[in-house]
């Protein structure tokens, strides 16, 4: 899932930020991740285990559940085919096309020490580790609102009737998830290993948050205790943002819990993220 060894993902033709300050060119924060951004997504592109299970896998996955639903009689909690797909869809992006691959990244990276080599140029700590996920971000962002177009047009969903929470749950989702991936980095020791420390998040979250079976099907008490896992508030609210059924209080919550998850996320990465290879 590395895609290759690179020498200085973040520099350019001359050399990149020691090039840059050599001629005396000024650089900004957002040009120094731009660079390195560019540079993961060609390697992004090179690896192919990493493509497919980012990109083909959240395709195909929601819509191999749709014999599983049809036999939920999802109808008698209000819901419809396409109102459990289309969540199952994104959060399958979520977990597979970001958490996951996000994982594999920095572990490459860190293992291949080109983290290390990049913390010793112009690029801050969180530039180096948001440079990196950029185009993962990026590309699960773009697979969110294709797969929210393709279940639109091929499931009869409706349009959202409260978009704003629909976006909102996405970008959540893409943050946390994000950062998730890079804390899971810090406890994993090899790429092939990121395939076992990936695994309980993503069990957890596709049987317990929504994803596979909708938290409106389960017992009060039990579907109580699963709103709070990391990515329950993601799909409650892209859910709710297409059928229009959350209450405020009920949009506030989910909010209030996948931005408690978010800014939780986030403090790992900088207490505990691993910047040297582990042995």
């Amino acid at each position: 899932m590395s895609g290759g060894t690179v020498r200085n993902p973040a520099g350019d033709a001359a050399g990149g930020p020691a090039g840059a300050r050599t001629r005396g060119a000024a650089t900004t924060p957002g040009s120094r991740m731009a660079a390195l951004a560019r540079a993961e997504l060609t390697l992004l592109g090179r690896s192919r285990a990493t493509v497919v299970a980012a990109v083909l896998v959240p395709f195909g996955l929601p819509f191999s559940l749709r014999p599983v639903v049809d036999d939920m009689n999802v109808e008698d909690s209000g819901l419809s085919v396409g109102l459990v797909l289309l969540p199952a869809a994104i959060g399958f992006s979520l977990l597979f096309g970001v958490y996951s691959a996000l994982t594999g990244i920095y572990t490459a990276r860190r293992e291949e020490l080109v983290l290390k080599r990049l913390r010793t140029g112009e690029l801050r700590d969180v530039e180096v580790v948001a440079g990196s996920a950029l185009p993962v971000f990026t590309m699960g962002l773009v697979q969110c609102l294709v797969l929210a177009v393709g279940c639109t047009a091929f499931l009869d969903v409706p349009a959202p009737e409260a978009p704003h929470l629909a976006v909102l749950g996405v970008l959540l989702g893409l943050v946390m998830c994000s950062a998730l991936g890079a804390v899971t980095a810090s406890v994993t020791r090899t790429v092939e290993s990121a395939q076992v420390t990936t695994l309980p998040f993503v069990l957890v979250s596709m049987v317990a948050s929504g994803v596979t079976v909708p938290l409106e099907l389960l017992p009060g008490r039990l579907a109580s205790g699963f709103e709070l896992l990391p990515l329950s508030p993601v799909i409650t609210l892209v859910r709710g943002g297409w059928s229009g059924d959350l209450s405020a209080y009920e949009a506030l919550g989910a909010l209030a819990t996948a931005l408690a998850w978010t800014v939780l996320a986030v403090f790992a990465v900088g207490r505990w993220f691993r910047w040297e290879p582990r042995r």
